[in-house]
């Protein structure tokens, strides 16, 4: 056997990746008219793969034919997928021959999936010693995570380790064809059992152990349903479960040695590019496999001068080190009347961040970097805490940005950037004074509106995807691991390449994709609702929100305490002291000691499993001792996650709280919070509510809550013409009384609040297109019920019926729908035949122009308030924003004016055919105003 110890092995599932590149890229054609996206994406891939994974071999497996071994074990496994769409069928050939130019491996097997063959060589790679990396993104491979085989996504660029087996699948990567052979698969119509999910799949699983021994015992589940299940289709759990195994042992007819990674001839793969139209490839993606490793070295040994050009293939980037070099190229920035600027600094922190240089570029592939806080070894520090030495030659940082003020200043020079925001912060962060950008663009925010969530919008992406441009990555400039080092410490003329190359790109994305919103007509999103956004949200994080410390410490001792006398009263349960947050120590003490029944041992670490489903499950038995467990767990987080927490977060400057909010994270238009998340306070609990009582207004301010009443239920009824509601809402009348009397013909006067609790579940679950099964699960009644209640809510309101089938036959003639205003949300999976992932593809579709049209409202309204306000001679200023609801903090003696300025700003963001409403509330502290 050959011996390859320390090697490493990368096997790729080619026939996964093509399906997946050609529903994620656009519709692409060579010059022939014949369709190559699928192509492109598997050059692309393979290109960055080549690059970073450093193989010694490498292989590529394909399907050879749909009709597989498992046809004959069951003749209906894959019979429910649709057939191949037409433009995808001539790129097949042409993927095949795309592995040949790259000089990799290709290797099918008739009878055999590509999985199997993956299993199989990534067998025999093991057995031979090496370690093994699966480059693929199906869900089936999770069986194969080891110690010494990995599983790669190249969709989610991400590893794929035992701990996201278990978060997809509940279970190690042992049990996972088990859990399958339960639940089923749709996707490829394995049967399992009917009835049964992953997650309880997984339940069973982890308790009994494995899938026979679950078989064995079926009699001793309490539960008659499902032990029925698992009894009569016991033959078919057994079936599915050879369906979902790979088989490991196929023929490998082409031999280990024959996968050593080769080097790829540039001729050939220039040729090939050039023949499937990838212009914009044929360049770049080449010498990016042979000779990035030449490029670094050439980089560290250029000399560093003055002015020092640093040619970086079609790109020219440049040093930036005397003032009057920089005085000289912002002139000439300001002529041209447009520049792309890029910081470069030493914290991700928006609000702490300290600039090391910034760079800038006017014409496309010229760009400068202006080193100013670099450090060498013999640096030092002047008493202002600014790095003075010899060895780098920059200039400094006061006079550097006193020189850059001006242009970014000057209301006739556009500004552009990519997530300019943090830029923004970090130049606040510098000048004593505040600096205004306008005017502005921000290439993110523009991606952003034309593909919403159809990809993602780092700039590496966005390059990769619309330039054909791999970019320097950070981790290439300043490592990873044990060797990473931060920015300042990088040489000047690798950062240079690094800066400078950000700010180019960014150009160049400006310039195509500026052109699109025209084109595509998307121009008053951006112009209208997300462009002045940003900086609404940079005056808003800029604030902050004022936290009570004190308050937080109260709480977390609160909490602590409550945390306390839970250990005691589990510890006098258990009959002993242990560790809580020790699985092993609880595992033994619940299942050894105290004898409980339905503990499983993890298989491979010989463990008990104490997750909250065996917790609950114990609990639901009546063991106290669980009970009081999880609510030791759920205290636990709360005080970790969020009093805990949010003390590490005030900052230590101003004493509040800067979350940072995100504009191209959601698929309907909807803000993101992070570092804290602002938006994920818990409200309905009374902890929850002690939380928001510890973000408080300043010294005579108070609080201003506002947010939108019923704003998506007012939507669905403006969007989908419903007259009754419509009537309803211009009448004031309680909308889910009104509801309740329509479908179940009851008076209003003196109803069931039980009856109205039934109707307002059906109206908010409609929004989101609920099923009977989960309207049934919701109101803990039978499924034919809950299907006769929507029957029946369709029945009155058959125009809302009609809004979900029309929006639904758009989403799949255009793959994306659209709000009211004109933001388009992309749906995929829209025609899909698998009827559990179609229907939550519809259920979004459904969902998205309301959510995304409350979303537009509410952008509307924020971007509006403040000239309302300074109109007024009114000085609130917005801190928050939360999905619906504004926080705003005011000057005690403006209160009243005040709310009523934002109640008439917020209702008068959008005119629909019925009312908008907004309620305005004002407290010392969050909790108080809401």
């Amino acid at each position: 056997m050959t011996d390859l110890t320390g090697k490493k092995v990368v096997l790729i599932d080619g026939s996964g990746y093509i399906f997946r590149a050609f529903y994620a890229l656009p519709p692409m054609t060579r010059e022939d008219g014949t369709p190559v996206n699928a192509v492109y994406g598997f050059c692309t891939m393979l290109t960055r793969l080549l690059k970073e994974a450093d193989a010694d071999y490498i292989a590529v497996m394909f399907d050879a034919a749909r009709k597989t071994f498992r046809n004959d074990i069951y003749p209906e496994y894959k019979a429910t997928r649709r057939e191949v769409p037409e433009d995808l069928i001539p790129q097949f050939p042409l993927l095949r021959e795309a592995v040949g130019a790259f000089n990799i491996v290709k290797i099918e097997a008739e009878g055999y999936e590509a999985d199997d063959l993956l299993a199989t060589y990534a067998r025999l790679a093991f057995e031979a010693g090496a370690n093994v990396t699966v480059v693929s993104a199906d869900k089936d491979l999770m069986q194969l995570v080891g110690t010494k085989i990995h599983l790669f996504d190249p969709m989610k660029q991400r590893d794929v380790d035992e701990a996201a087996v278990l978060e997809k699948f509940g279970v190690t990567p042992d049990k996972v064809v088990d859990v399958q052979a339960l639940a089923g698969d749709s996707t490829d119509n394995v049967p399992g059992i009917a009835g049964i999910g992953v997650k309880t799949a997984a339940q069973l699983i982890n308790e009994y152990g494995s899938l026979e021994n679950l078989l064995e015992n079926a009699a001793q589940i309490k539960q008659p349903k499902r032990r029925q299940s698992l009894t009569e289709q016991a033959d078919m759990a057994r079936i599915s479960k050879k369906l979902v195994t790979l088989n490991a042992f196929a023929p490998a007819e082409i031999p280990l040695d024959d996968l050593k990674a080769a080097p790829v001839d540039e001729t050939v793969l220039k040729e090939f590019l050039a023949a499937q139209s990838f212009k914009s490839l044929v360049n770049k993606l080449p010498a990016l496999i042979n000779a990035p490793k030449t490029e670094q070295t050439a980089l560290k040994d250029a000399p560093a001068s003055g002015t020092t050009a640093i040619p970086v293939k079609k790109g020219v980037y440049k040093l930036v080190q005397t003032p009057d070099d920089l005085k000289k190229l912002l002139g000439s920035a300001a002529k041209k009347g447009i520049v792309a600027i890029d910081t470069e600094t030493d914290s991700l922190s928006a609000m702490q961040a300290k600039i090391v240089g910034f760079s800038f570029a006017f014409n496309e592939g010229e760009a400068y970097y202006v080193p100013l806080r670099h450090k060498s070894k013999n640096a030092q520090t002047d008493l202002f805490g600014e790095t003075q030495n010899d060895d780098l030659p920059q200039i400094p940082v006061r006079q550097a940005l006193a020189a850059l003020r001006p242009l970014l200043e000057d209301k006739t020079v556009l500004k552009v950037g990519h997530n300019i925001k943090y830029d923004m912060h970090v130049f606040a962060n510098e000048y004593d004074t505040p600096v205004s950008f306008v005017p502005y663009d921000d290439t993110m925010v523009i991606s952003y509106v034309l593909d919403g969530m159809a990809h993602g919008h780092g700039m590496d992406e966005l390059s990769a995807l619309f330039l054909g441009y791999e970019t320097l990555s950070y981790k290439d400039v300043c490592g990873a691991g044990n060797k990473k080092i931060t920015f300042d410490l990088v040489d000047l003329e690798t950062a240079c390449r690094y800066a400078a190359e950000d700010a180019d790109i960014t150009l160049r994305l400006y310039n195509f994709l500026h052109k699109r919103l025209g084109a595509e007509r998307m121009t008053d999103i951006y112009e209208i609702y997300d462009r002045p956004m940003v900086q609404i949200l940079f005056d808003m994080e800029r604030v902050g929100i004022l936290t009570d410390s004190v308050q937080l410490h109260r709480l977390s001792t609160l909490f602590a305490q409550k945390i306390g006398t839970l250990e005691t009263g589990v510890y006098a349960l258990a009959g002993e002291e242990f560790n809580l947050n020790s699985p092993v120590q609880l595992g033994k003490i619940l299942f050894e000691k105290l004898g409980f029944q339905g503990g499983v041992k993890n298989k491979k670490s010989k463990t008990w499993s104490t997750d909250a489903d065996v917790l609950s499950d114990l609990a639901a038995q009546g063991h106290d001792i669980a009970v009081q467990l999880l609510e030791y767990r759920r205290l636990s987080k709360l005080k970790s996650t969020y009093t805990d927490a949010l003390l590490t977060q005030i900052n230590k400057k101003t004493g509040r709280v800067h979350t940072a909010f995100f504009q191209a994270g959601t698929s309907t238009g909807r803000l993101s919070s992070s570092d804290p998340n602002l938006q994920n306070i818990p409200v309905r609990t009374s902890e929850g509510r002690e939380i928001r009582q510890a973000f408080i207004a300043k010294p005579d301010h108070l609080l201003i809550s506002a947010d939108y009443s019923q704003v998506e239920l007012r939507l669905m009824a403006h969007v989908a013409d419903v007259k009754k509601l419509k009537t309803a809402f211009e009448e004031g009348l309680d909308i889910h009384a009104a509801t309740a009397s329509e479908i179940f013909g009851v008076p209003v006067e003196g109803m069931d609040p039980m009856i109205r609790r039934n109707a307002k579940a059906i109206n908010f679950g409609i929004i989101y297109g609920i099923s009977a099964f989960g309207l049934a699960n919701q109101l803990g009644i039978d499924r034919a019920q809950a299907k006769e209640y929507i029957d029946a809510y369709f029945a009155k309101y058959p125009e809302i019926k009609q809004y979900m089938n029309d929006t639904i036959d758009f989403g799949r003639k255009h793959g994306y729908v659209e709000t009211p205003f004109g933001r388009k949300c992309y749906v995929g999976n829209l025609n899909e035949k698998r009827q559990n992932i179609r229907s939550f593809a519809e259920r979004a579709a459904i969902n998205a122009p309301i959510q995304g049209g409350a979303a537009d409202i509410l952008k509307k309204a924020m971007i509006a308030l403040p000239d309302a306000l300074k109109q007024k001679n009114l000085t609130a200023k917005m801190l928050l924003q939360v999905h619906d609801e504004l926080i705003l903090e005011v000057p005690e003696s403006q209160a009243d004016e005040t709310q009523a300025v934002v109640k008439r700003v917020m209702e008068s963001a959008a005119v629909l055919s019925v009312p908008l409403i907004a309620d305005a509330g004002a407290g010392k502290n969050w909790a108080q105003a809401h």
